[in-house]
């Protein structure tokens, strides 16, 4: 099957990038003897993990427990989930997980480590357990290597736990220090911190800087997208989802409706100058979207097109676009291969 036979707007993966973008950080990361735990938040496709183990990696990294259960199912035996787990439903659904597959989860407080304590105790099953600390990225994770000391020494007295590293996000200047203060202060209680978990797609080109890093968790590195184009972490030619779109109307010269609004190309990031790039009209502009309706300028282009022309784009944001879509569509030269199912879409719990 061709792609000019799929029904717009469809989410189209070039099968060539996608194999080189995981062949290409892989072999990166085994030069600096880093190990790869990607993250699957981006693509949630099984398949796609699966082509990440069998490249090199040595496990997964999931957001939520729901694609974790998904990853399971797939016969995935080693994932991470650095989010705080609170909650007696998530805290069945975590022990079931831990009787299937090789877990790790994060905590950044008490609370959330007394939780995972008395789960796996009721479950006679022991967790790794990482602290997440905050080393510039001001989202969860304790603030100092003191709270990082306290916590890990909590979670080592916890029954049903073992304390198994730390872990940051984004990597960055401030993560060496916070680990080297937090290595020596657990130190002098006989606690070794083994695995430090680093991550972020835009700075995995640096990863090999911040040498406290023993693992990896990169997520958009697989598709790309206009940002990671934009802070130069990756190329446009490396760019391996896009959107195909049609010109569904031409209201007037210089404007141009597109069949793609915001439940296909999603509203984040419109700083980049639009919310999204159209390839075959680079200096168009879709500076607004409406729920199935892309609205573009085309007025900076040398022609604009027709109505039922097609139009390729790349996502601003590509994580948070293939969760829109049911199923992604895998092509070489045009050429249809594959239709995977986006297993794990909308499995916020």
């Amino acid at each position: 099957m061709d792609t000019c036979d799929i029904d717009t707007p469809f989410a189209l993966v070039d099968l060539d990038r996608l194999e080189a973008n995981i062949v290409k950080l892989q072999q990166y990361l085994d030069a600096h003897r880093i190990a790869n735990r990607p993250h699957i938040k981006t693509h949630k496709i099984p398949e796609i993990a699966h082509m990440q183990l069998a490249a090199g990696a040595i496990g997964i990294t999931c957001q939520k427990l729901g694609e974790a259960e998904v990853m399971a199912q797939a016969g995935i035996r080693d994932m991470f989930l650095p989010y705080n787990l609170l909650g007696a439903a998530k805290m069945e659904r975590l022990a079931r997980l831990a009787r299937r597959v090789n877990l790790s989860v994060t905590a950044d407080n008490e609370i959330v480590v007394a939780g995972l304590s008395a789960a796996m105790t009721a479950a006679n099953l022991t967790l790794a357990v990482l602290v997440e600390c905050d080393t510039g990225g001001k989202r969860c994770g304790v603030q100092t290597p003191e709270q990082a000391a306290q916590l890990a020494r909590r979670i080592v007295g916890s029954p049903g736990l073992r304390f198994a590293g730390l872990m940051t996000y984004p990597s960055g200047p401030q993560t060496d220090p916070f680990v080297r203060e937090t290595k020596a202060l657990l130190a002098t209680s006989g606690i070794a911190v083994d695995r430090v978990s680093g991550g972020g797609t835009p700075g995995m080109w640096r990863a090999h800087e911040t040498h406290e890093v023993t693992e990896y968790r990169a997520g958009t590195y697989v598709y790309g997208d206009r940002s990671q184009v934009n802070n130069g972490a990756m190329t446009l030619d490396e760019c391996a989802l896009t959107v195909v779109a049609t010109v569904i109307s031409r209201p007037t010269e210089g404007r141009g409706i597109l069949d793609a609004g915001s439940k296909a190309l999603s509203s984040d990031m419109p700083g980049l100058d639009g919310y999204g790039m159209i390839l075959e009209y680079p200096r168009a502009r879709i500076y607004a979207l409406s729920e199935e309706h892309g609205h573009v300028d085309f007025n900076a282009c040398a022609r604009a097109p027709i109505i039922g022309e097609r139009v390729t784009i790349v996502p601003n944001h590509v994580c948070v676009v293939s969760n829109l879509f049911n199923q992604v569509i895998g092509a070489r030269a045009g050429l249809v291969e594959v239709m995977w199912p986006v297993a794990a879409r909308g499995l916020m719990q």
